[in-house]
């Protein structure tokens, strides 16, 4: 299968573009293609409803790395209990046609407590481009986001039990992802 995981950071070295990194490298283990989509590397313009920019060679492959998939992975920093700007952004660039019937994964990291707000604002806005949200998600906040610059080792207890979920949420992802497949 095809996934398109699009990061919504504007940081350079941000937790949620490395969590994607992560899962976009499992994903890859088990065979599958991956397109990571880093709006930080990509930078969009601002949306208009006008058409204006409308020809942005970062919007066409955006839109491209999105009609190619067969699954979509959206990941976004936690900013005052919502997504992040660029990532809306970037959702305002895509239409149904880009999300009908093919699996949701929703990730967010939080410089606080895990993200869940984000992640809920997320599953609505896939419920209204026709997308199919899976049905867990993976959230890491505070000490858990250590995971990801220094290795499992770097977080309480070695981090397994915080592993074994991102294992089992990306499995789950990738059997919805094949189930809803066209």
């Amino acid at each position: 299968m095809k996934i398109t995981i699009i990061t919504g950071s504007n940081r350079k070295s941000a937790t949620s573009t490395r969590l994607a990194a992560h899962v976009g490298q499992l994903i890859s283990q088990k065979g599958h293609s991956v397109v990571l989509f880093d709006l930080f590397e990509r930078p969009l313009p601002f949306y208009s409803p006008d058409g204006v920019d409308q020809n942005h060679e970062s919007i066409h492959q955006l839109r491209q790395a999105m009609q190619q998939a067969d699954g979509v992975i959206l990941a976004s920093p936690e900013y005052h209990g919502s997504i992040s700007g660029v990532l809306k952004n970037a959702l305002d660039y895509l239409g149904q046609e880009h999300f009908h019937g093919k699996a949701v994964l929703s990730m967010s990291s939080s410089g606080g407590a895990v993200g869940t707000s984000s992640l809920q604002q997320l599953q609505a806005i896939v419920r209204n481009l026709h997308g199919i949200n899976s049905p867990e998600w993976i959230s890491i906040g505070g000490a858990q986001r250590n995971l990801l610059s220094e290795g499992l080792n770097g977080y309480e207890g070695g981090g397994q039990e915080l592993h074994d979920r991102i294992h089992r949420v990306t499995s789950s992802f990738l059997e919805l992802a094949a189930m809803v497949r066209k």
